[in-house]
This record gives structure tokens, sequence and C-alpha cells, in this order.
């Protein structure tokens, strides 16, 4: 369907590419598990059950771990307003507007695809913005949508997920059961080991470079669906500040959903682990913001909502 967010053909691009080359992983992967525990109808049945799981209900999955749930118009009616502002604007089915008990100022979306997808916010973030700077947010994350990039960071992850269950099942088999096992099952188990553990650290890059991408891409279209870079920026400076402020041991929990986030739950500007992060720099996402912010004529200090 047709919606009014900016489109991004280099995300397309990006996002076609990366599937290909995780589906030959995937195909790969699931080819050696088949080869080293001969049995294609283990392997397919625990293949294809975790993939409904994570597929289908990835969106209840995330509200679940991150303590959201769907709320009221009655109960956020300002929250609700905005996103169906949003929505008319960009010609978007409108999603299932959730709320995380979370003081950690953030926003995820999440769903299979448009008519099947969620946007929460924490209370932390409605606590903490501007109506301008809300909306930003909101916007960001309703591209995600528009773009199907979080299906396609839900199918992604999918292989390595995959990969390191077995990683984990091959560990702890072999911490366990080491002692009744002949030295072929030994090789066996050692061999599903390393080769899950070198699928999950090729999935582990790719996906990492896409969602990097994905962000900007996001910023970008919300920035010019809403017209006001400058209040999306504020919203980043913001929220960024306010999650370096939260001791790291209260992020550990939400750290495994940073690729879903808005911006990561990490306290910190990552140094060389940029490289392994989810999310551009703030400082890169920034001066994009600043650059289309003077390609709009509208004033790029951080702090103005425009």
């Amino acid at each position: 369907m047709p919606n009014r967010f900016h489109s991004d053909r280099r995300l397309t691009v990006r996002m076609g590419l990366t599937l290909f080359l995780l589906g030959l992983l995937y195909v790969g992967f699931v080819a050696a598990l088949i080869v080293l525990l001969r049995s294609w109808l283990l392997v397919a049945v625990l293949v294809g059950a975790l993939f409904v799981a994570q597929f289908w209900f990835s969106d209840r999955i995330a509200l679940f771990a991150m303590r959201g749930r769907p709320v009221a118009r009655e109960e956020y009616p300002e929250l609700h307003a905005v996103v169906d502002r949003l929505c008319a604007i960009a010609d978007l089915p409108r999603p299932v507007v959730a709320v995380s008990a979370m003081d950690m100022p953030n926003a995820f979306a999440t769903g299979r695809s448009a008519d099947h997808a969620v946007v929460c916010v924490t209370t932390g973030l409605l606590r903490r913005l501007e109506p301008a700077e809300l909306e930003g947010v909101l916007a960001h994350e309703l591209s995600h949508v528009a773009h199907k990039d979080v299906a396609v960071i839900t199918v992604a992850s999918f292989l390595g997920v995959v990969a390191g269950l077995v990683v984990r099942f091959a560990f702890y088999s072999q911490i366990f059961g080491g002692g009744r096992r002949d030295q072929n099952t030994a090789i066996v188990f050692a061999a599903v080991l390393g080769v899950s553990a070198a699928v999950y650290a090729i999935s582990f890059l790719l996906i990492r470079a896409l969602s990097r991408y994905r962000e900007l891409a996001a910023d970008r279209a919300a920035a010019l669906l809403t017209g006001r870079p400058s209040a999306l920026a504020a919203a980043l400076t913001k929220v960024s500040g306010e999650i370096a402020r939260i001791p790291t041991k209260d992020l550990r929990t939400a750290q495994a959903f940073n690729a879903f986030y808005f911006t990561p739950a990490t306290g910190r500007e990552p140094g060389i682990e940029r490289f392994f992060s989810t999310h551009p720099t703030l400082a890169r996402r920034l001066e994009q913001l600043g650059r289309i912010s003077a390609e709009l004529g509208e004033a790029a200090a951080p702090g103005k909502a425009g």
C-alpha cells in the first residue's frame, strides 16, 4: 500500500541484499545441521516452529518483554491524537498504540506488517518530551513500519536467534553430557558448535549494518513528513542525555531490544564498538537532521521545535 513517507531506495536495496545474503547463509546452515545431526525432520520442525513463533508473535513477545500494553484512547488521548494525525498525513493503517511503564525514555515499533503493527512508547518518554518532540519520535517509529524494515529486521534476526540457541544447546550438552558420549558424537557436536557460531557472527554483522542505516532512513523520513527536523533533533538529544543518566545495571534488560528502539539503551556513545552498534552515533544523526533543516529553511537549533 503506497504511503507518503519519504521512500528510500538505498534502504530497499540494503534490505534486499541483507535478506539475500542471510537466505544463502540460512540454507547453508540448515543443510549443515541436517548433515551433522542426520535428521532433516528434527531440524525442519525446530527451525519451522521458531520461525513461526518469532515472525507471527514478534509484537506480543516484544510487548511482554518490555512490559508494554495496548492503551485505549481514553487513557492516553493526546498520544492517540498524534498517532492518528501522523497516520492520516502518511496514509498509513493505524497501528496498535501501546505504553510501557518504564522510566527509561524510549519508543519502538514492531509487527510483521503495516496492518499488524504496534507502536509503543515508555512513560518516561511521555513525561520528558514536548508535543513536537513526541510527534517526531512517533513519526520516526511509523516510518519503520512504512519502510517495512521492522518486518525485515524481525525475519533477519531469526537466523541469529536459531544459531545462538544451537550454540547454547551444544555448549551445555558438552558440559553436562560429555562423559556419556563417544568420540564421534563429540566431533559432531564440536562441528555443530563451530558452524552455529560462525553463522551467528555473520548474521550479527549483517543485521547491525542494516540496522544503522535504517535508523538514518527513519530519521530522514520523519523529518520530511513532519517538516520539523529540529524537533526530532531535540528529542534525540534529550532522550540520549536522559538514558546516559540511568545506571547501566538498570538498562541491561532493555539492551536485548536495542535494534528496535528509537535510541539504544547503552547509556553512552559507542567508541570502536560503533561498528557493532544497532544505531549510528548521535552526532551523525544530528548532522543529518541539521542538513535537512537547512534544506527546508528551518532554524537548525536543536532545541527549537519549529
